[in-house]
């Protein structure tokens, strides 16, 4: 199968799943993945060859992506409210529809990062474990956060993201969950980054991502799509409820955020063909 075959694919099953409300459901076919075991992953770095690995990974990942930018397949036409980062760490949460979305929030946020910060992202344990080369470099290395079916080493993951949260770090999640190509809606969200926010007490950052079609066309065949990220003002959970409503409220609230920045954006209504 093509890789344009492939993309089809993917673009059939996102409308095939929009119109069965399926929004947080996977529409790229992953191959099977292993449980992640606590002593393969470092979450905060303890090991030297952990440190090493990870300048490695963002060089490369720097590299890769800023090439991209050079040759005008990734654009990042504008950023509006970086006034809305704190310095304390704190939970972005994004639109996930490419694999470009992390670098372009990190890129964004980059001036405003004190010297040995970065941003941290949560992926899916077949993200840590299912690729080759490069790209398992980068998954595996480069300050990424994944997953795991394996109750002890969730338990690491939480201490880990304990650790870099009071430390002032930036922590990306997904909580659309699944990633779906050049979708510009958003998609109701799940509630797990905002039981991490109310679990350590952290502030949440919805960032949202909109797009315009550029002239350009890209290697695949598709219209190469400018990026407009925005900012929006911190949302705080609320310690007086349990943290499973709390996190639900503020979920609610980061998805109203969403929508009014879509409509916003593209001047009209949001609607989902599962509505009509």
């Amino acid at each position: 199968m093509t890789q344009d075959e492939k993309r089809q694919g993917v673009l059939k099953r996102i409308a095939e799943f929009e119109k069965q409300g399926r929004f947080n459901d996977d529409v790229e076919i992953d191959p099977p993945t292993k449980v992640i075991l606590p002593d393969e992953v470092d979450y905060v770095n303890e090991k030297l060859s952990s440190r090493f690995l990870t300048r490695l990974a963002n060089f490369c990942g720097k590299a890769y992506f800023e090439l991209m930018i050079k040759k005008g397949t990734f654009v990042i036409k504008s950023i509006k409210g970086l006034e809305n980062i704190p310095k304390e760490g704190a939970i972005i949460t994004c639109n996930h529809f490419n694999i470009k979305d992390n670098y372009a929030v990190y890129r964004s946020i980059k001036p405003l990062l004190p010297r040995g910060h970065y941003l941290y992202k949560v992926i899916k344990e077949g993200n840590y474990n299912n690729f080759k080369g490069m790209v398992r470099l980068m998954m595996r290395h480069a300050n990424t956060l994944p997953l795991s079916s394996d109750f002890a080493t969730m338990k690491k993951f939480f201490s880990g993201v304990e650790t870099l949260l009071a430390r002032g770090e930036k922590i990306l999640i997904y909580p659309e969950q699944a990633m779906w190509f050049n979708y510009r809606k958003p998609r109701p969200l799940k509630t797990g980054a905002f039981k991490i926010a109310a679990k350590y007490s952290a502030p949440v950052i919805p960032a949202f991502i909109t797009m315009t079609d550029s002239d350009k066309i890209d290697e695949e065949g598709f219209t190469v799509q400018e990026y407009h990220i925005e900012f929006f003002k911190p949302i705080t959970l609320d310690n007086t409820l349990p943290a499973s409503v709390a996190a639900k409220k503020a979920a609610d609230e980061n998805y109203r955020v969403w929508v009014e920045a879509y409509e916003s954006f593209y001047g009209e209504k949001l609607v989902y063909t599962c509505d009509e």
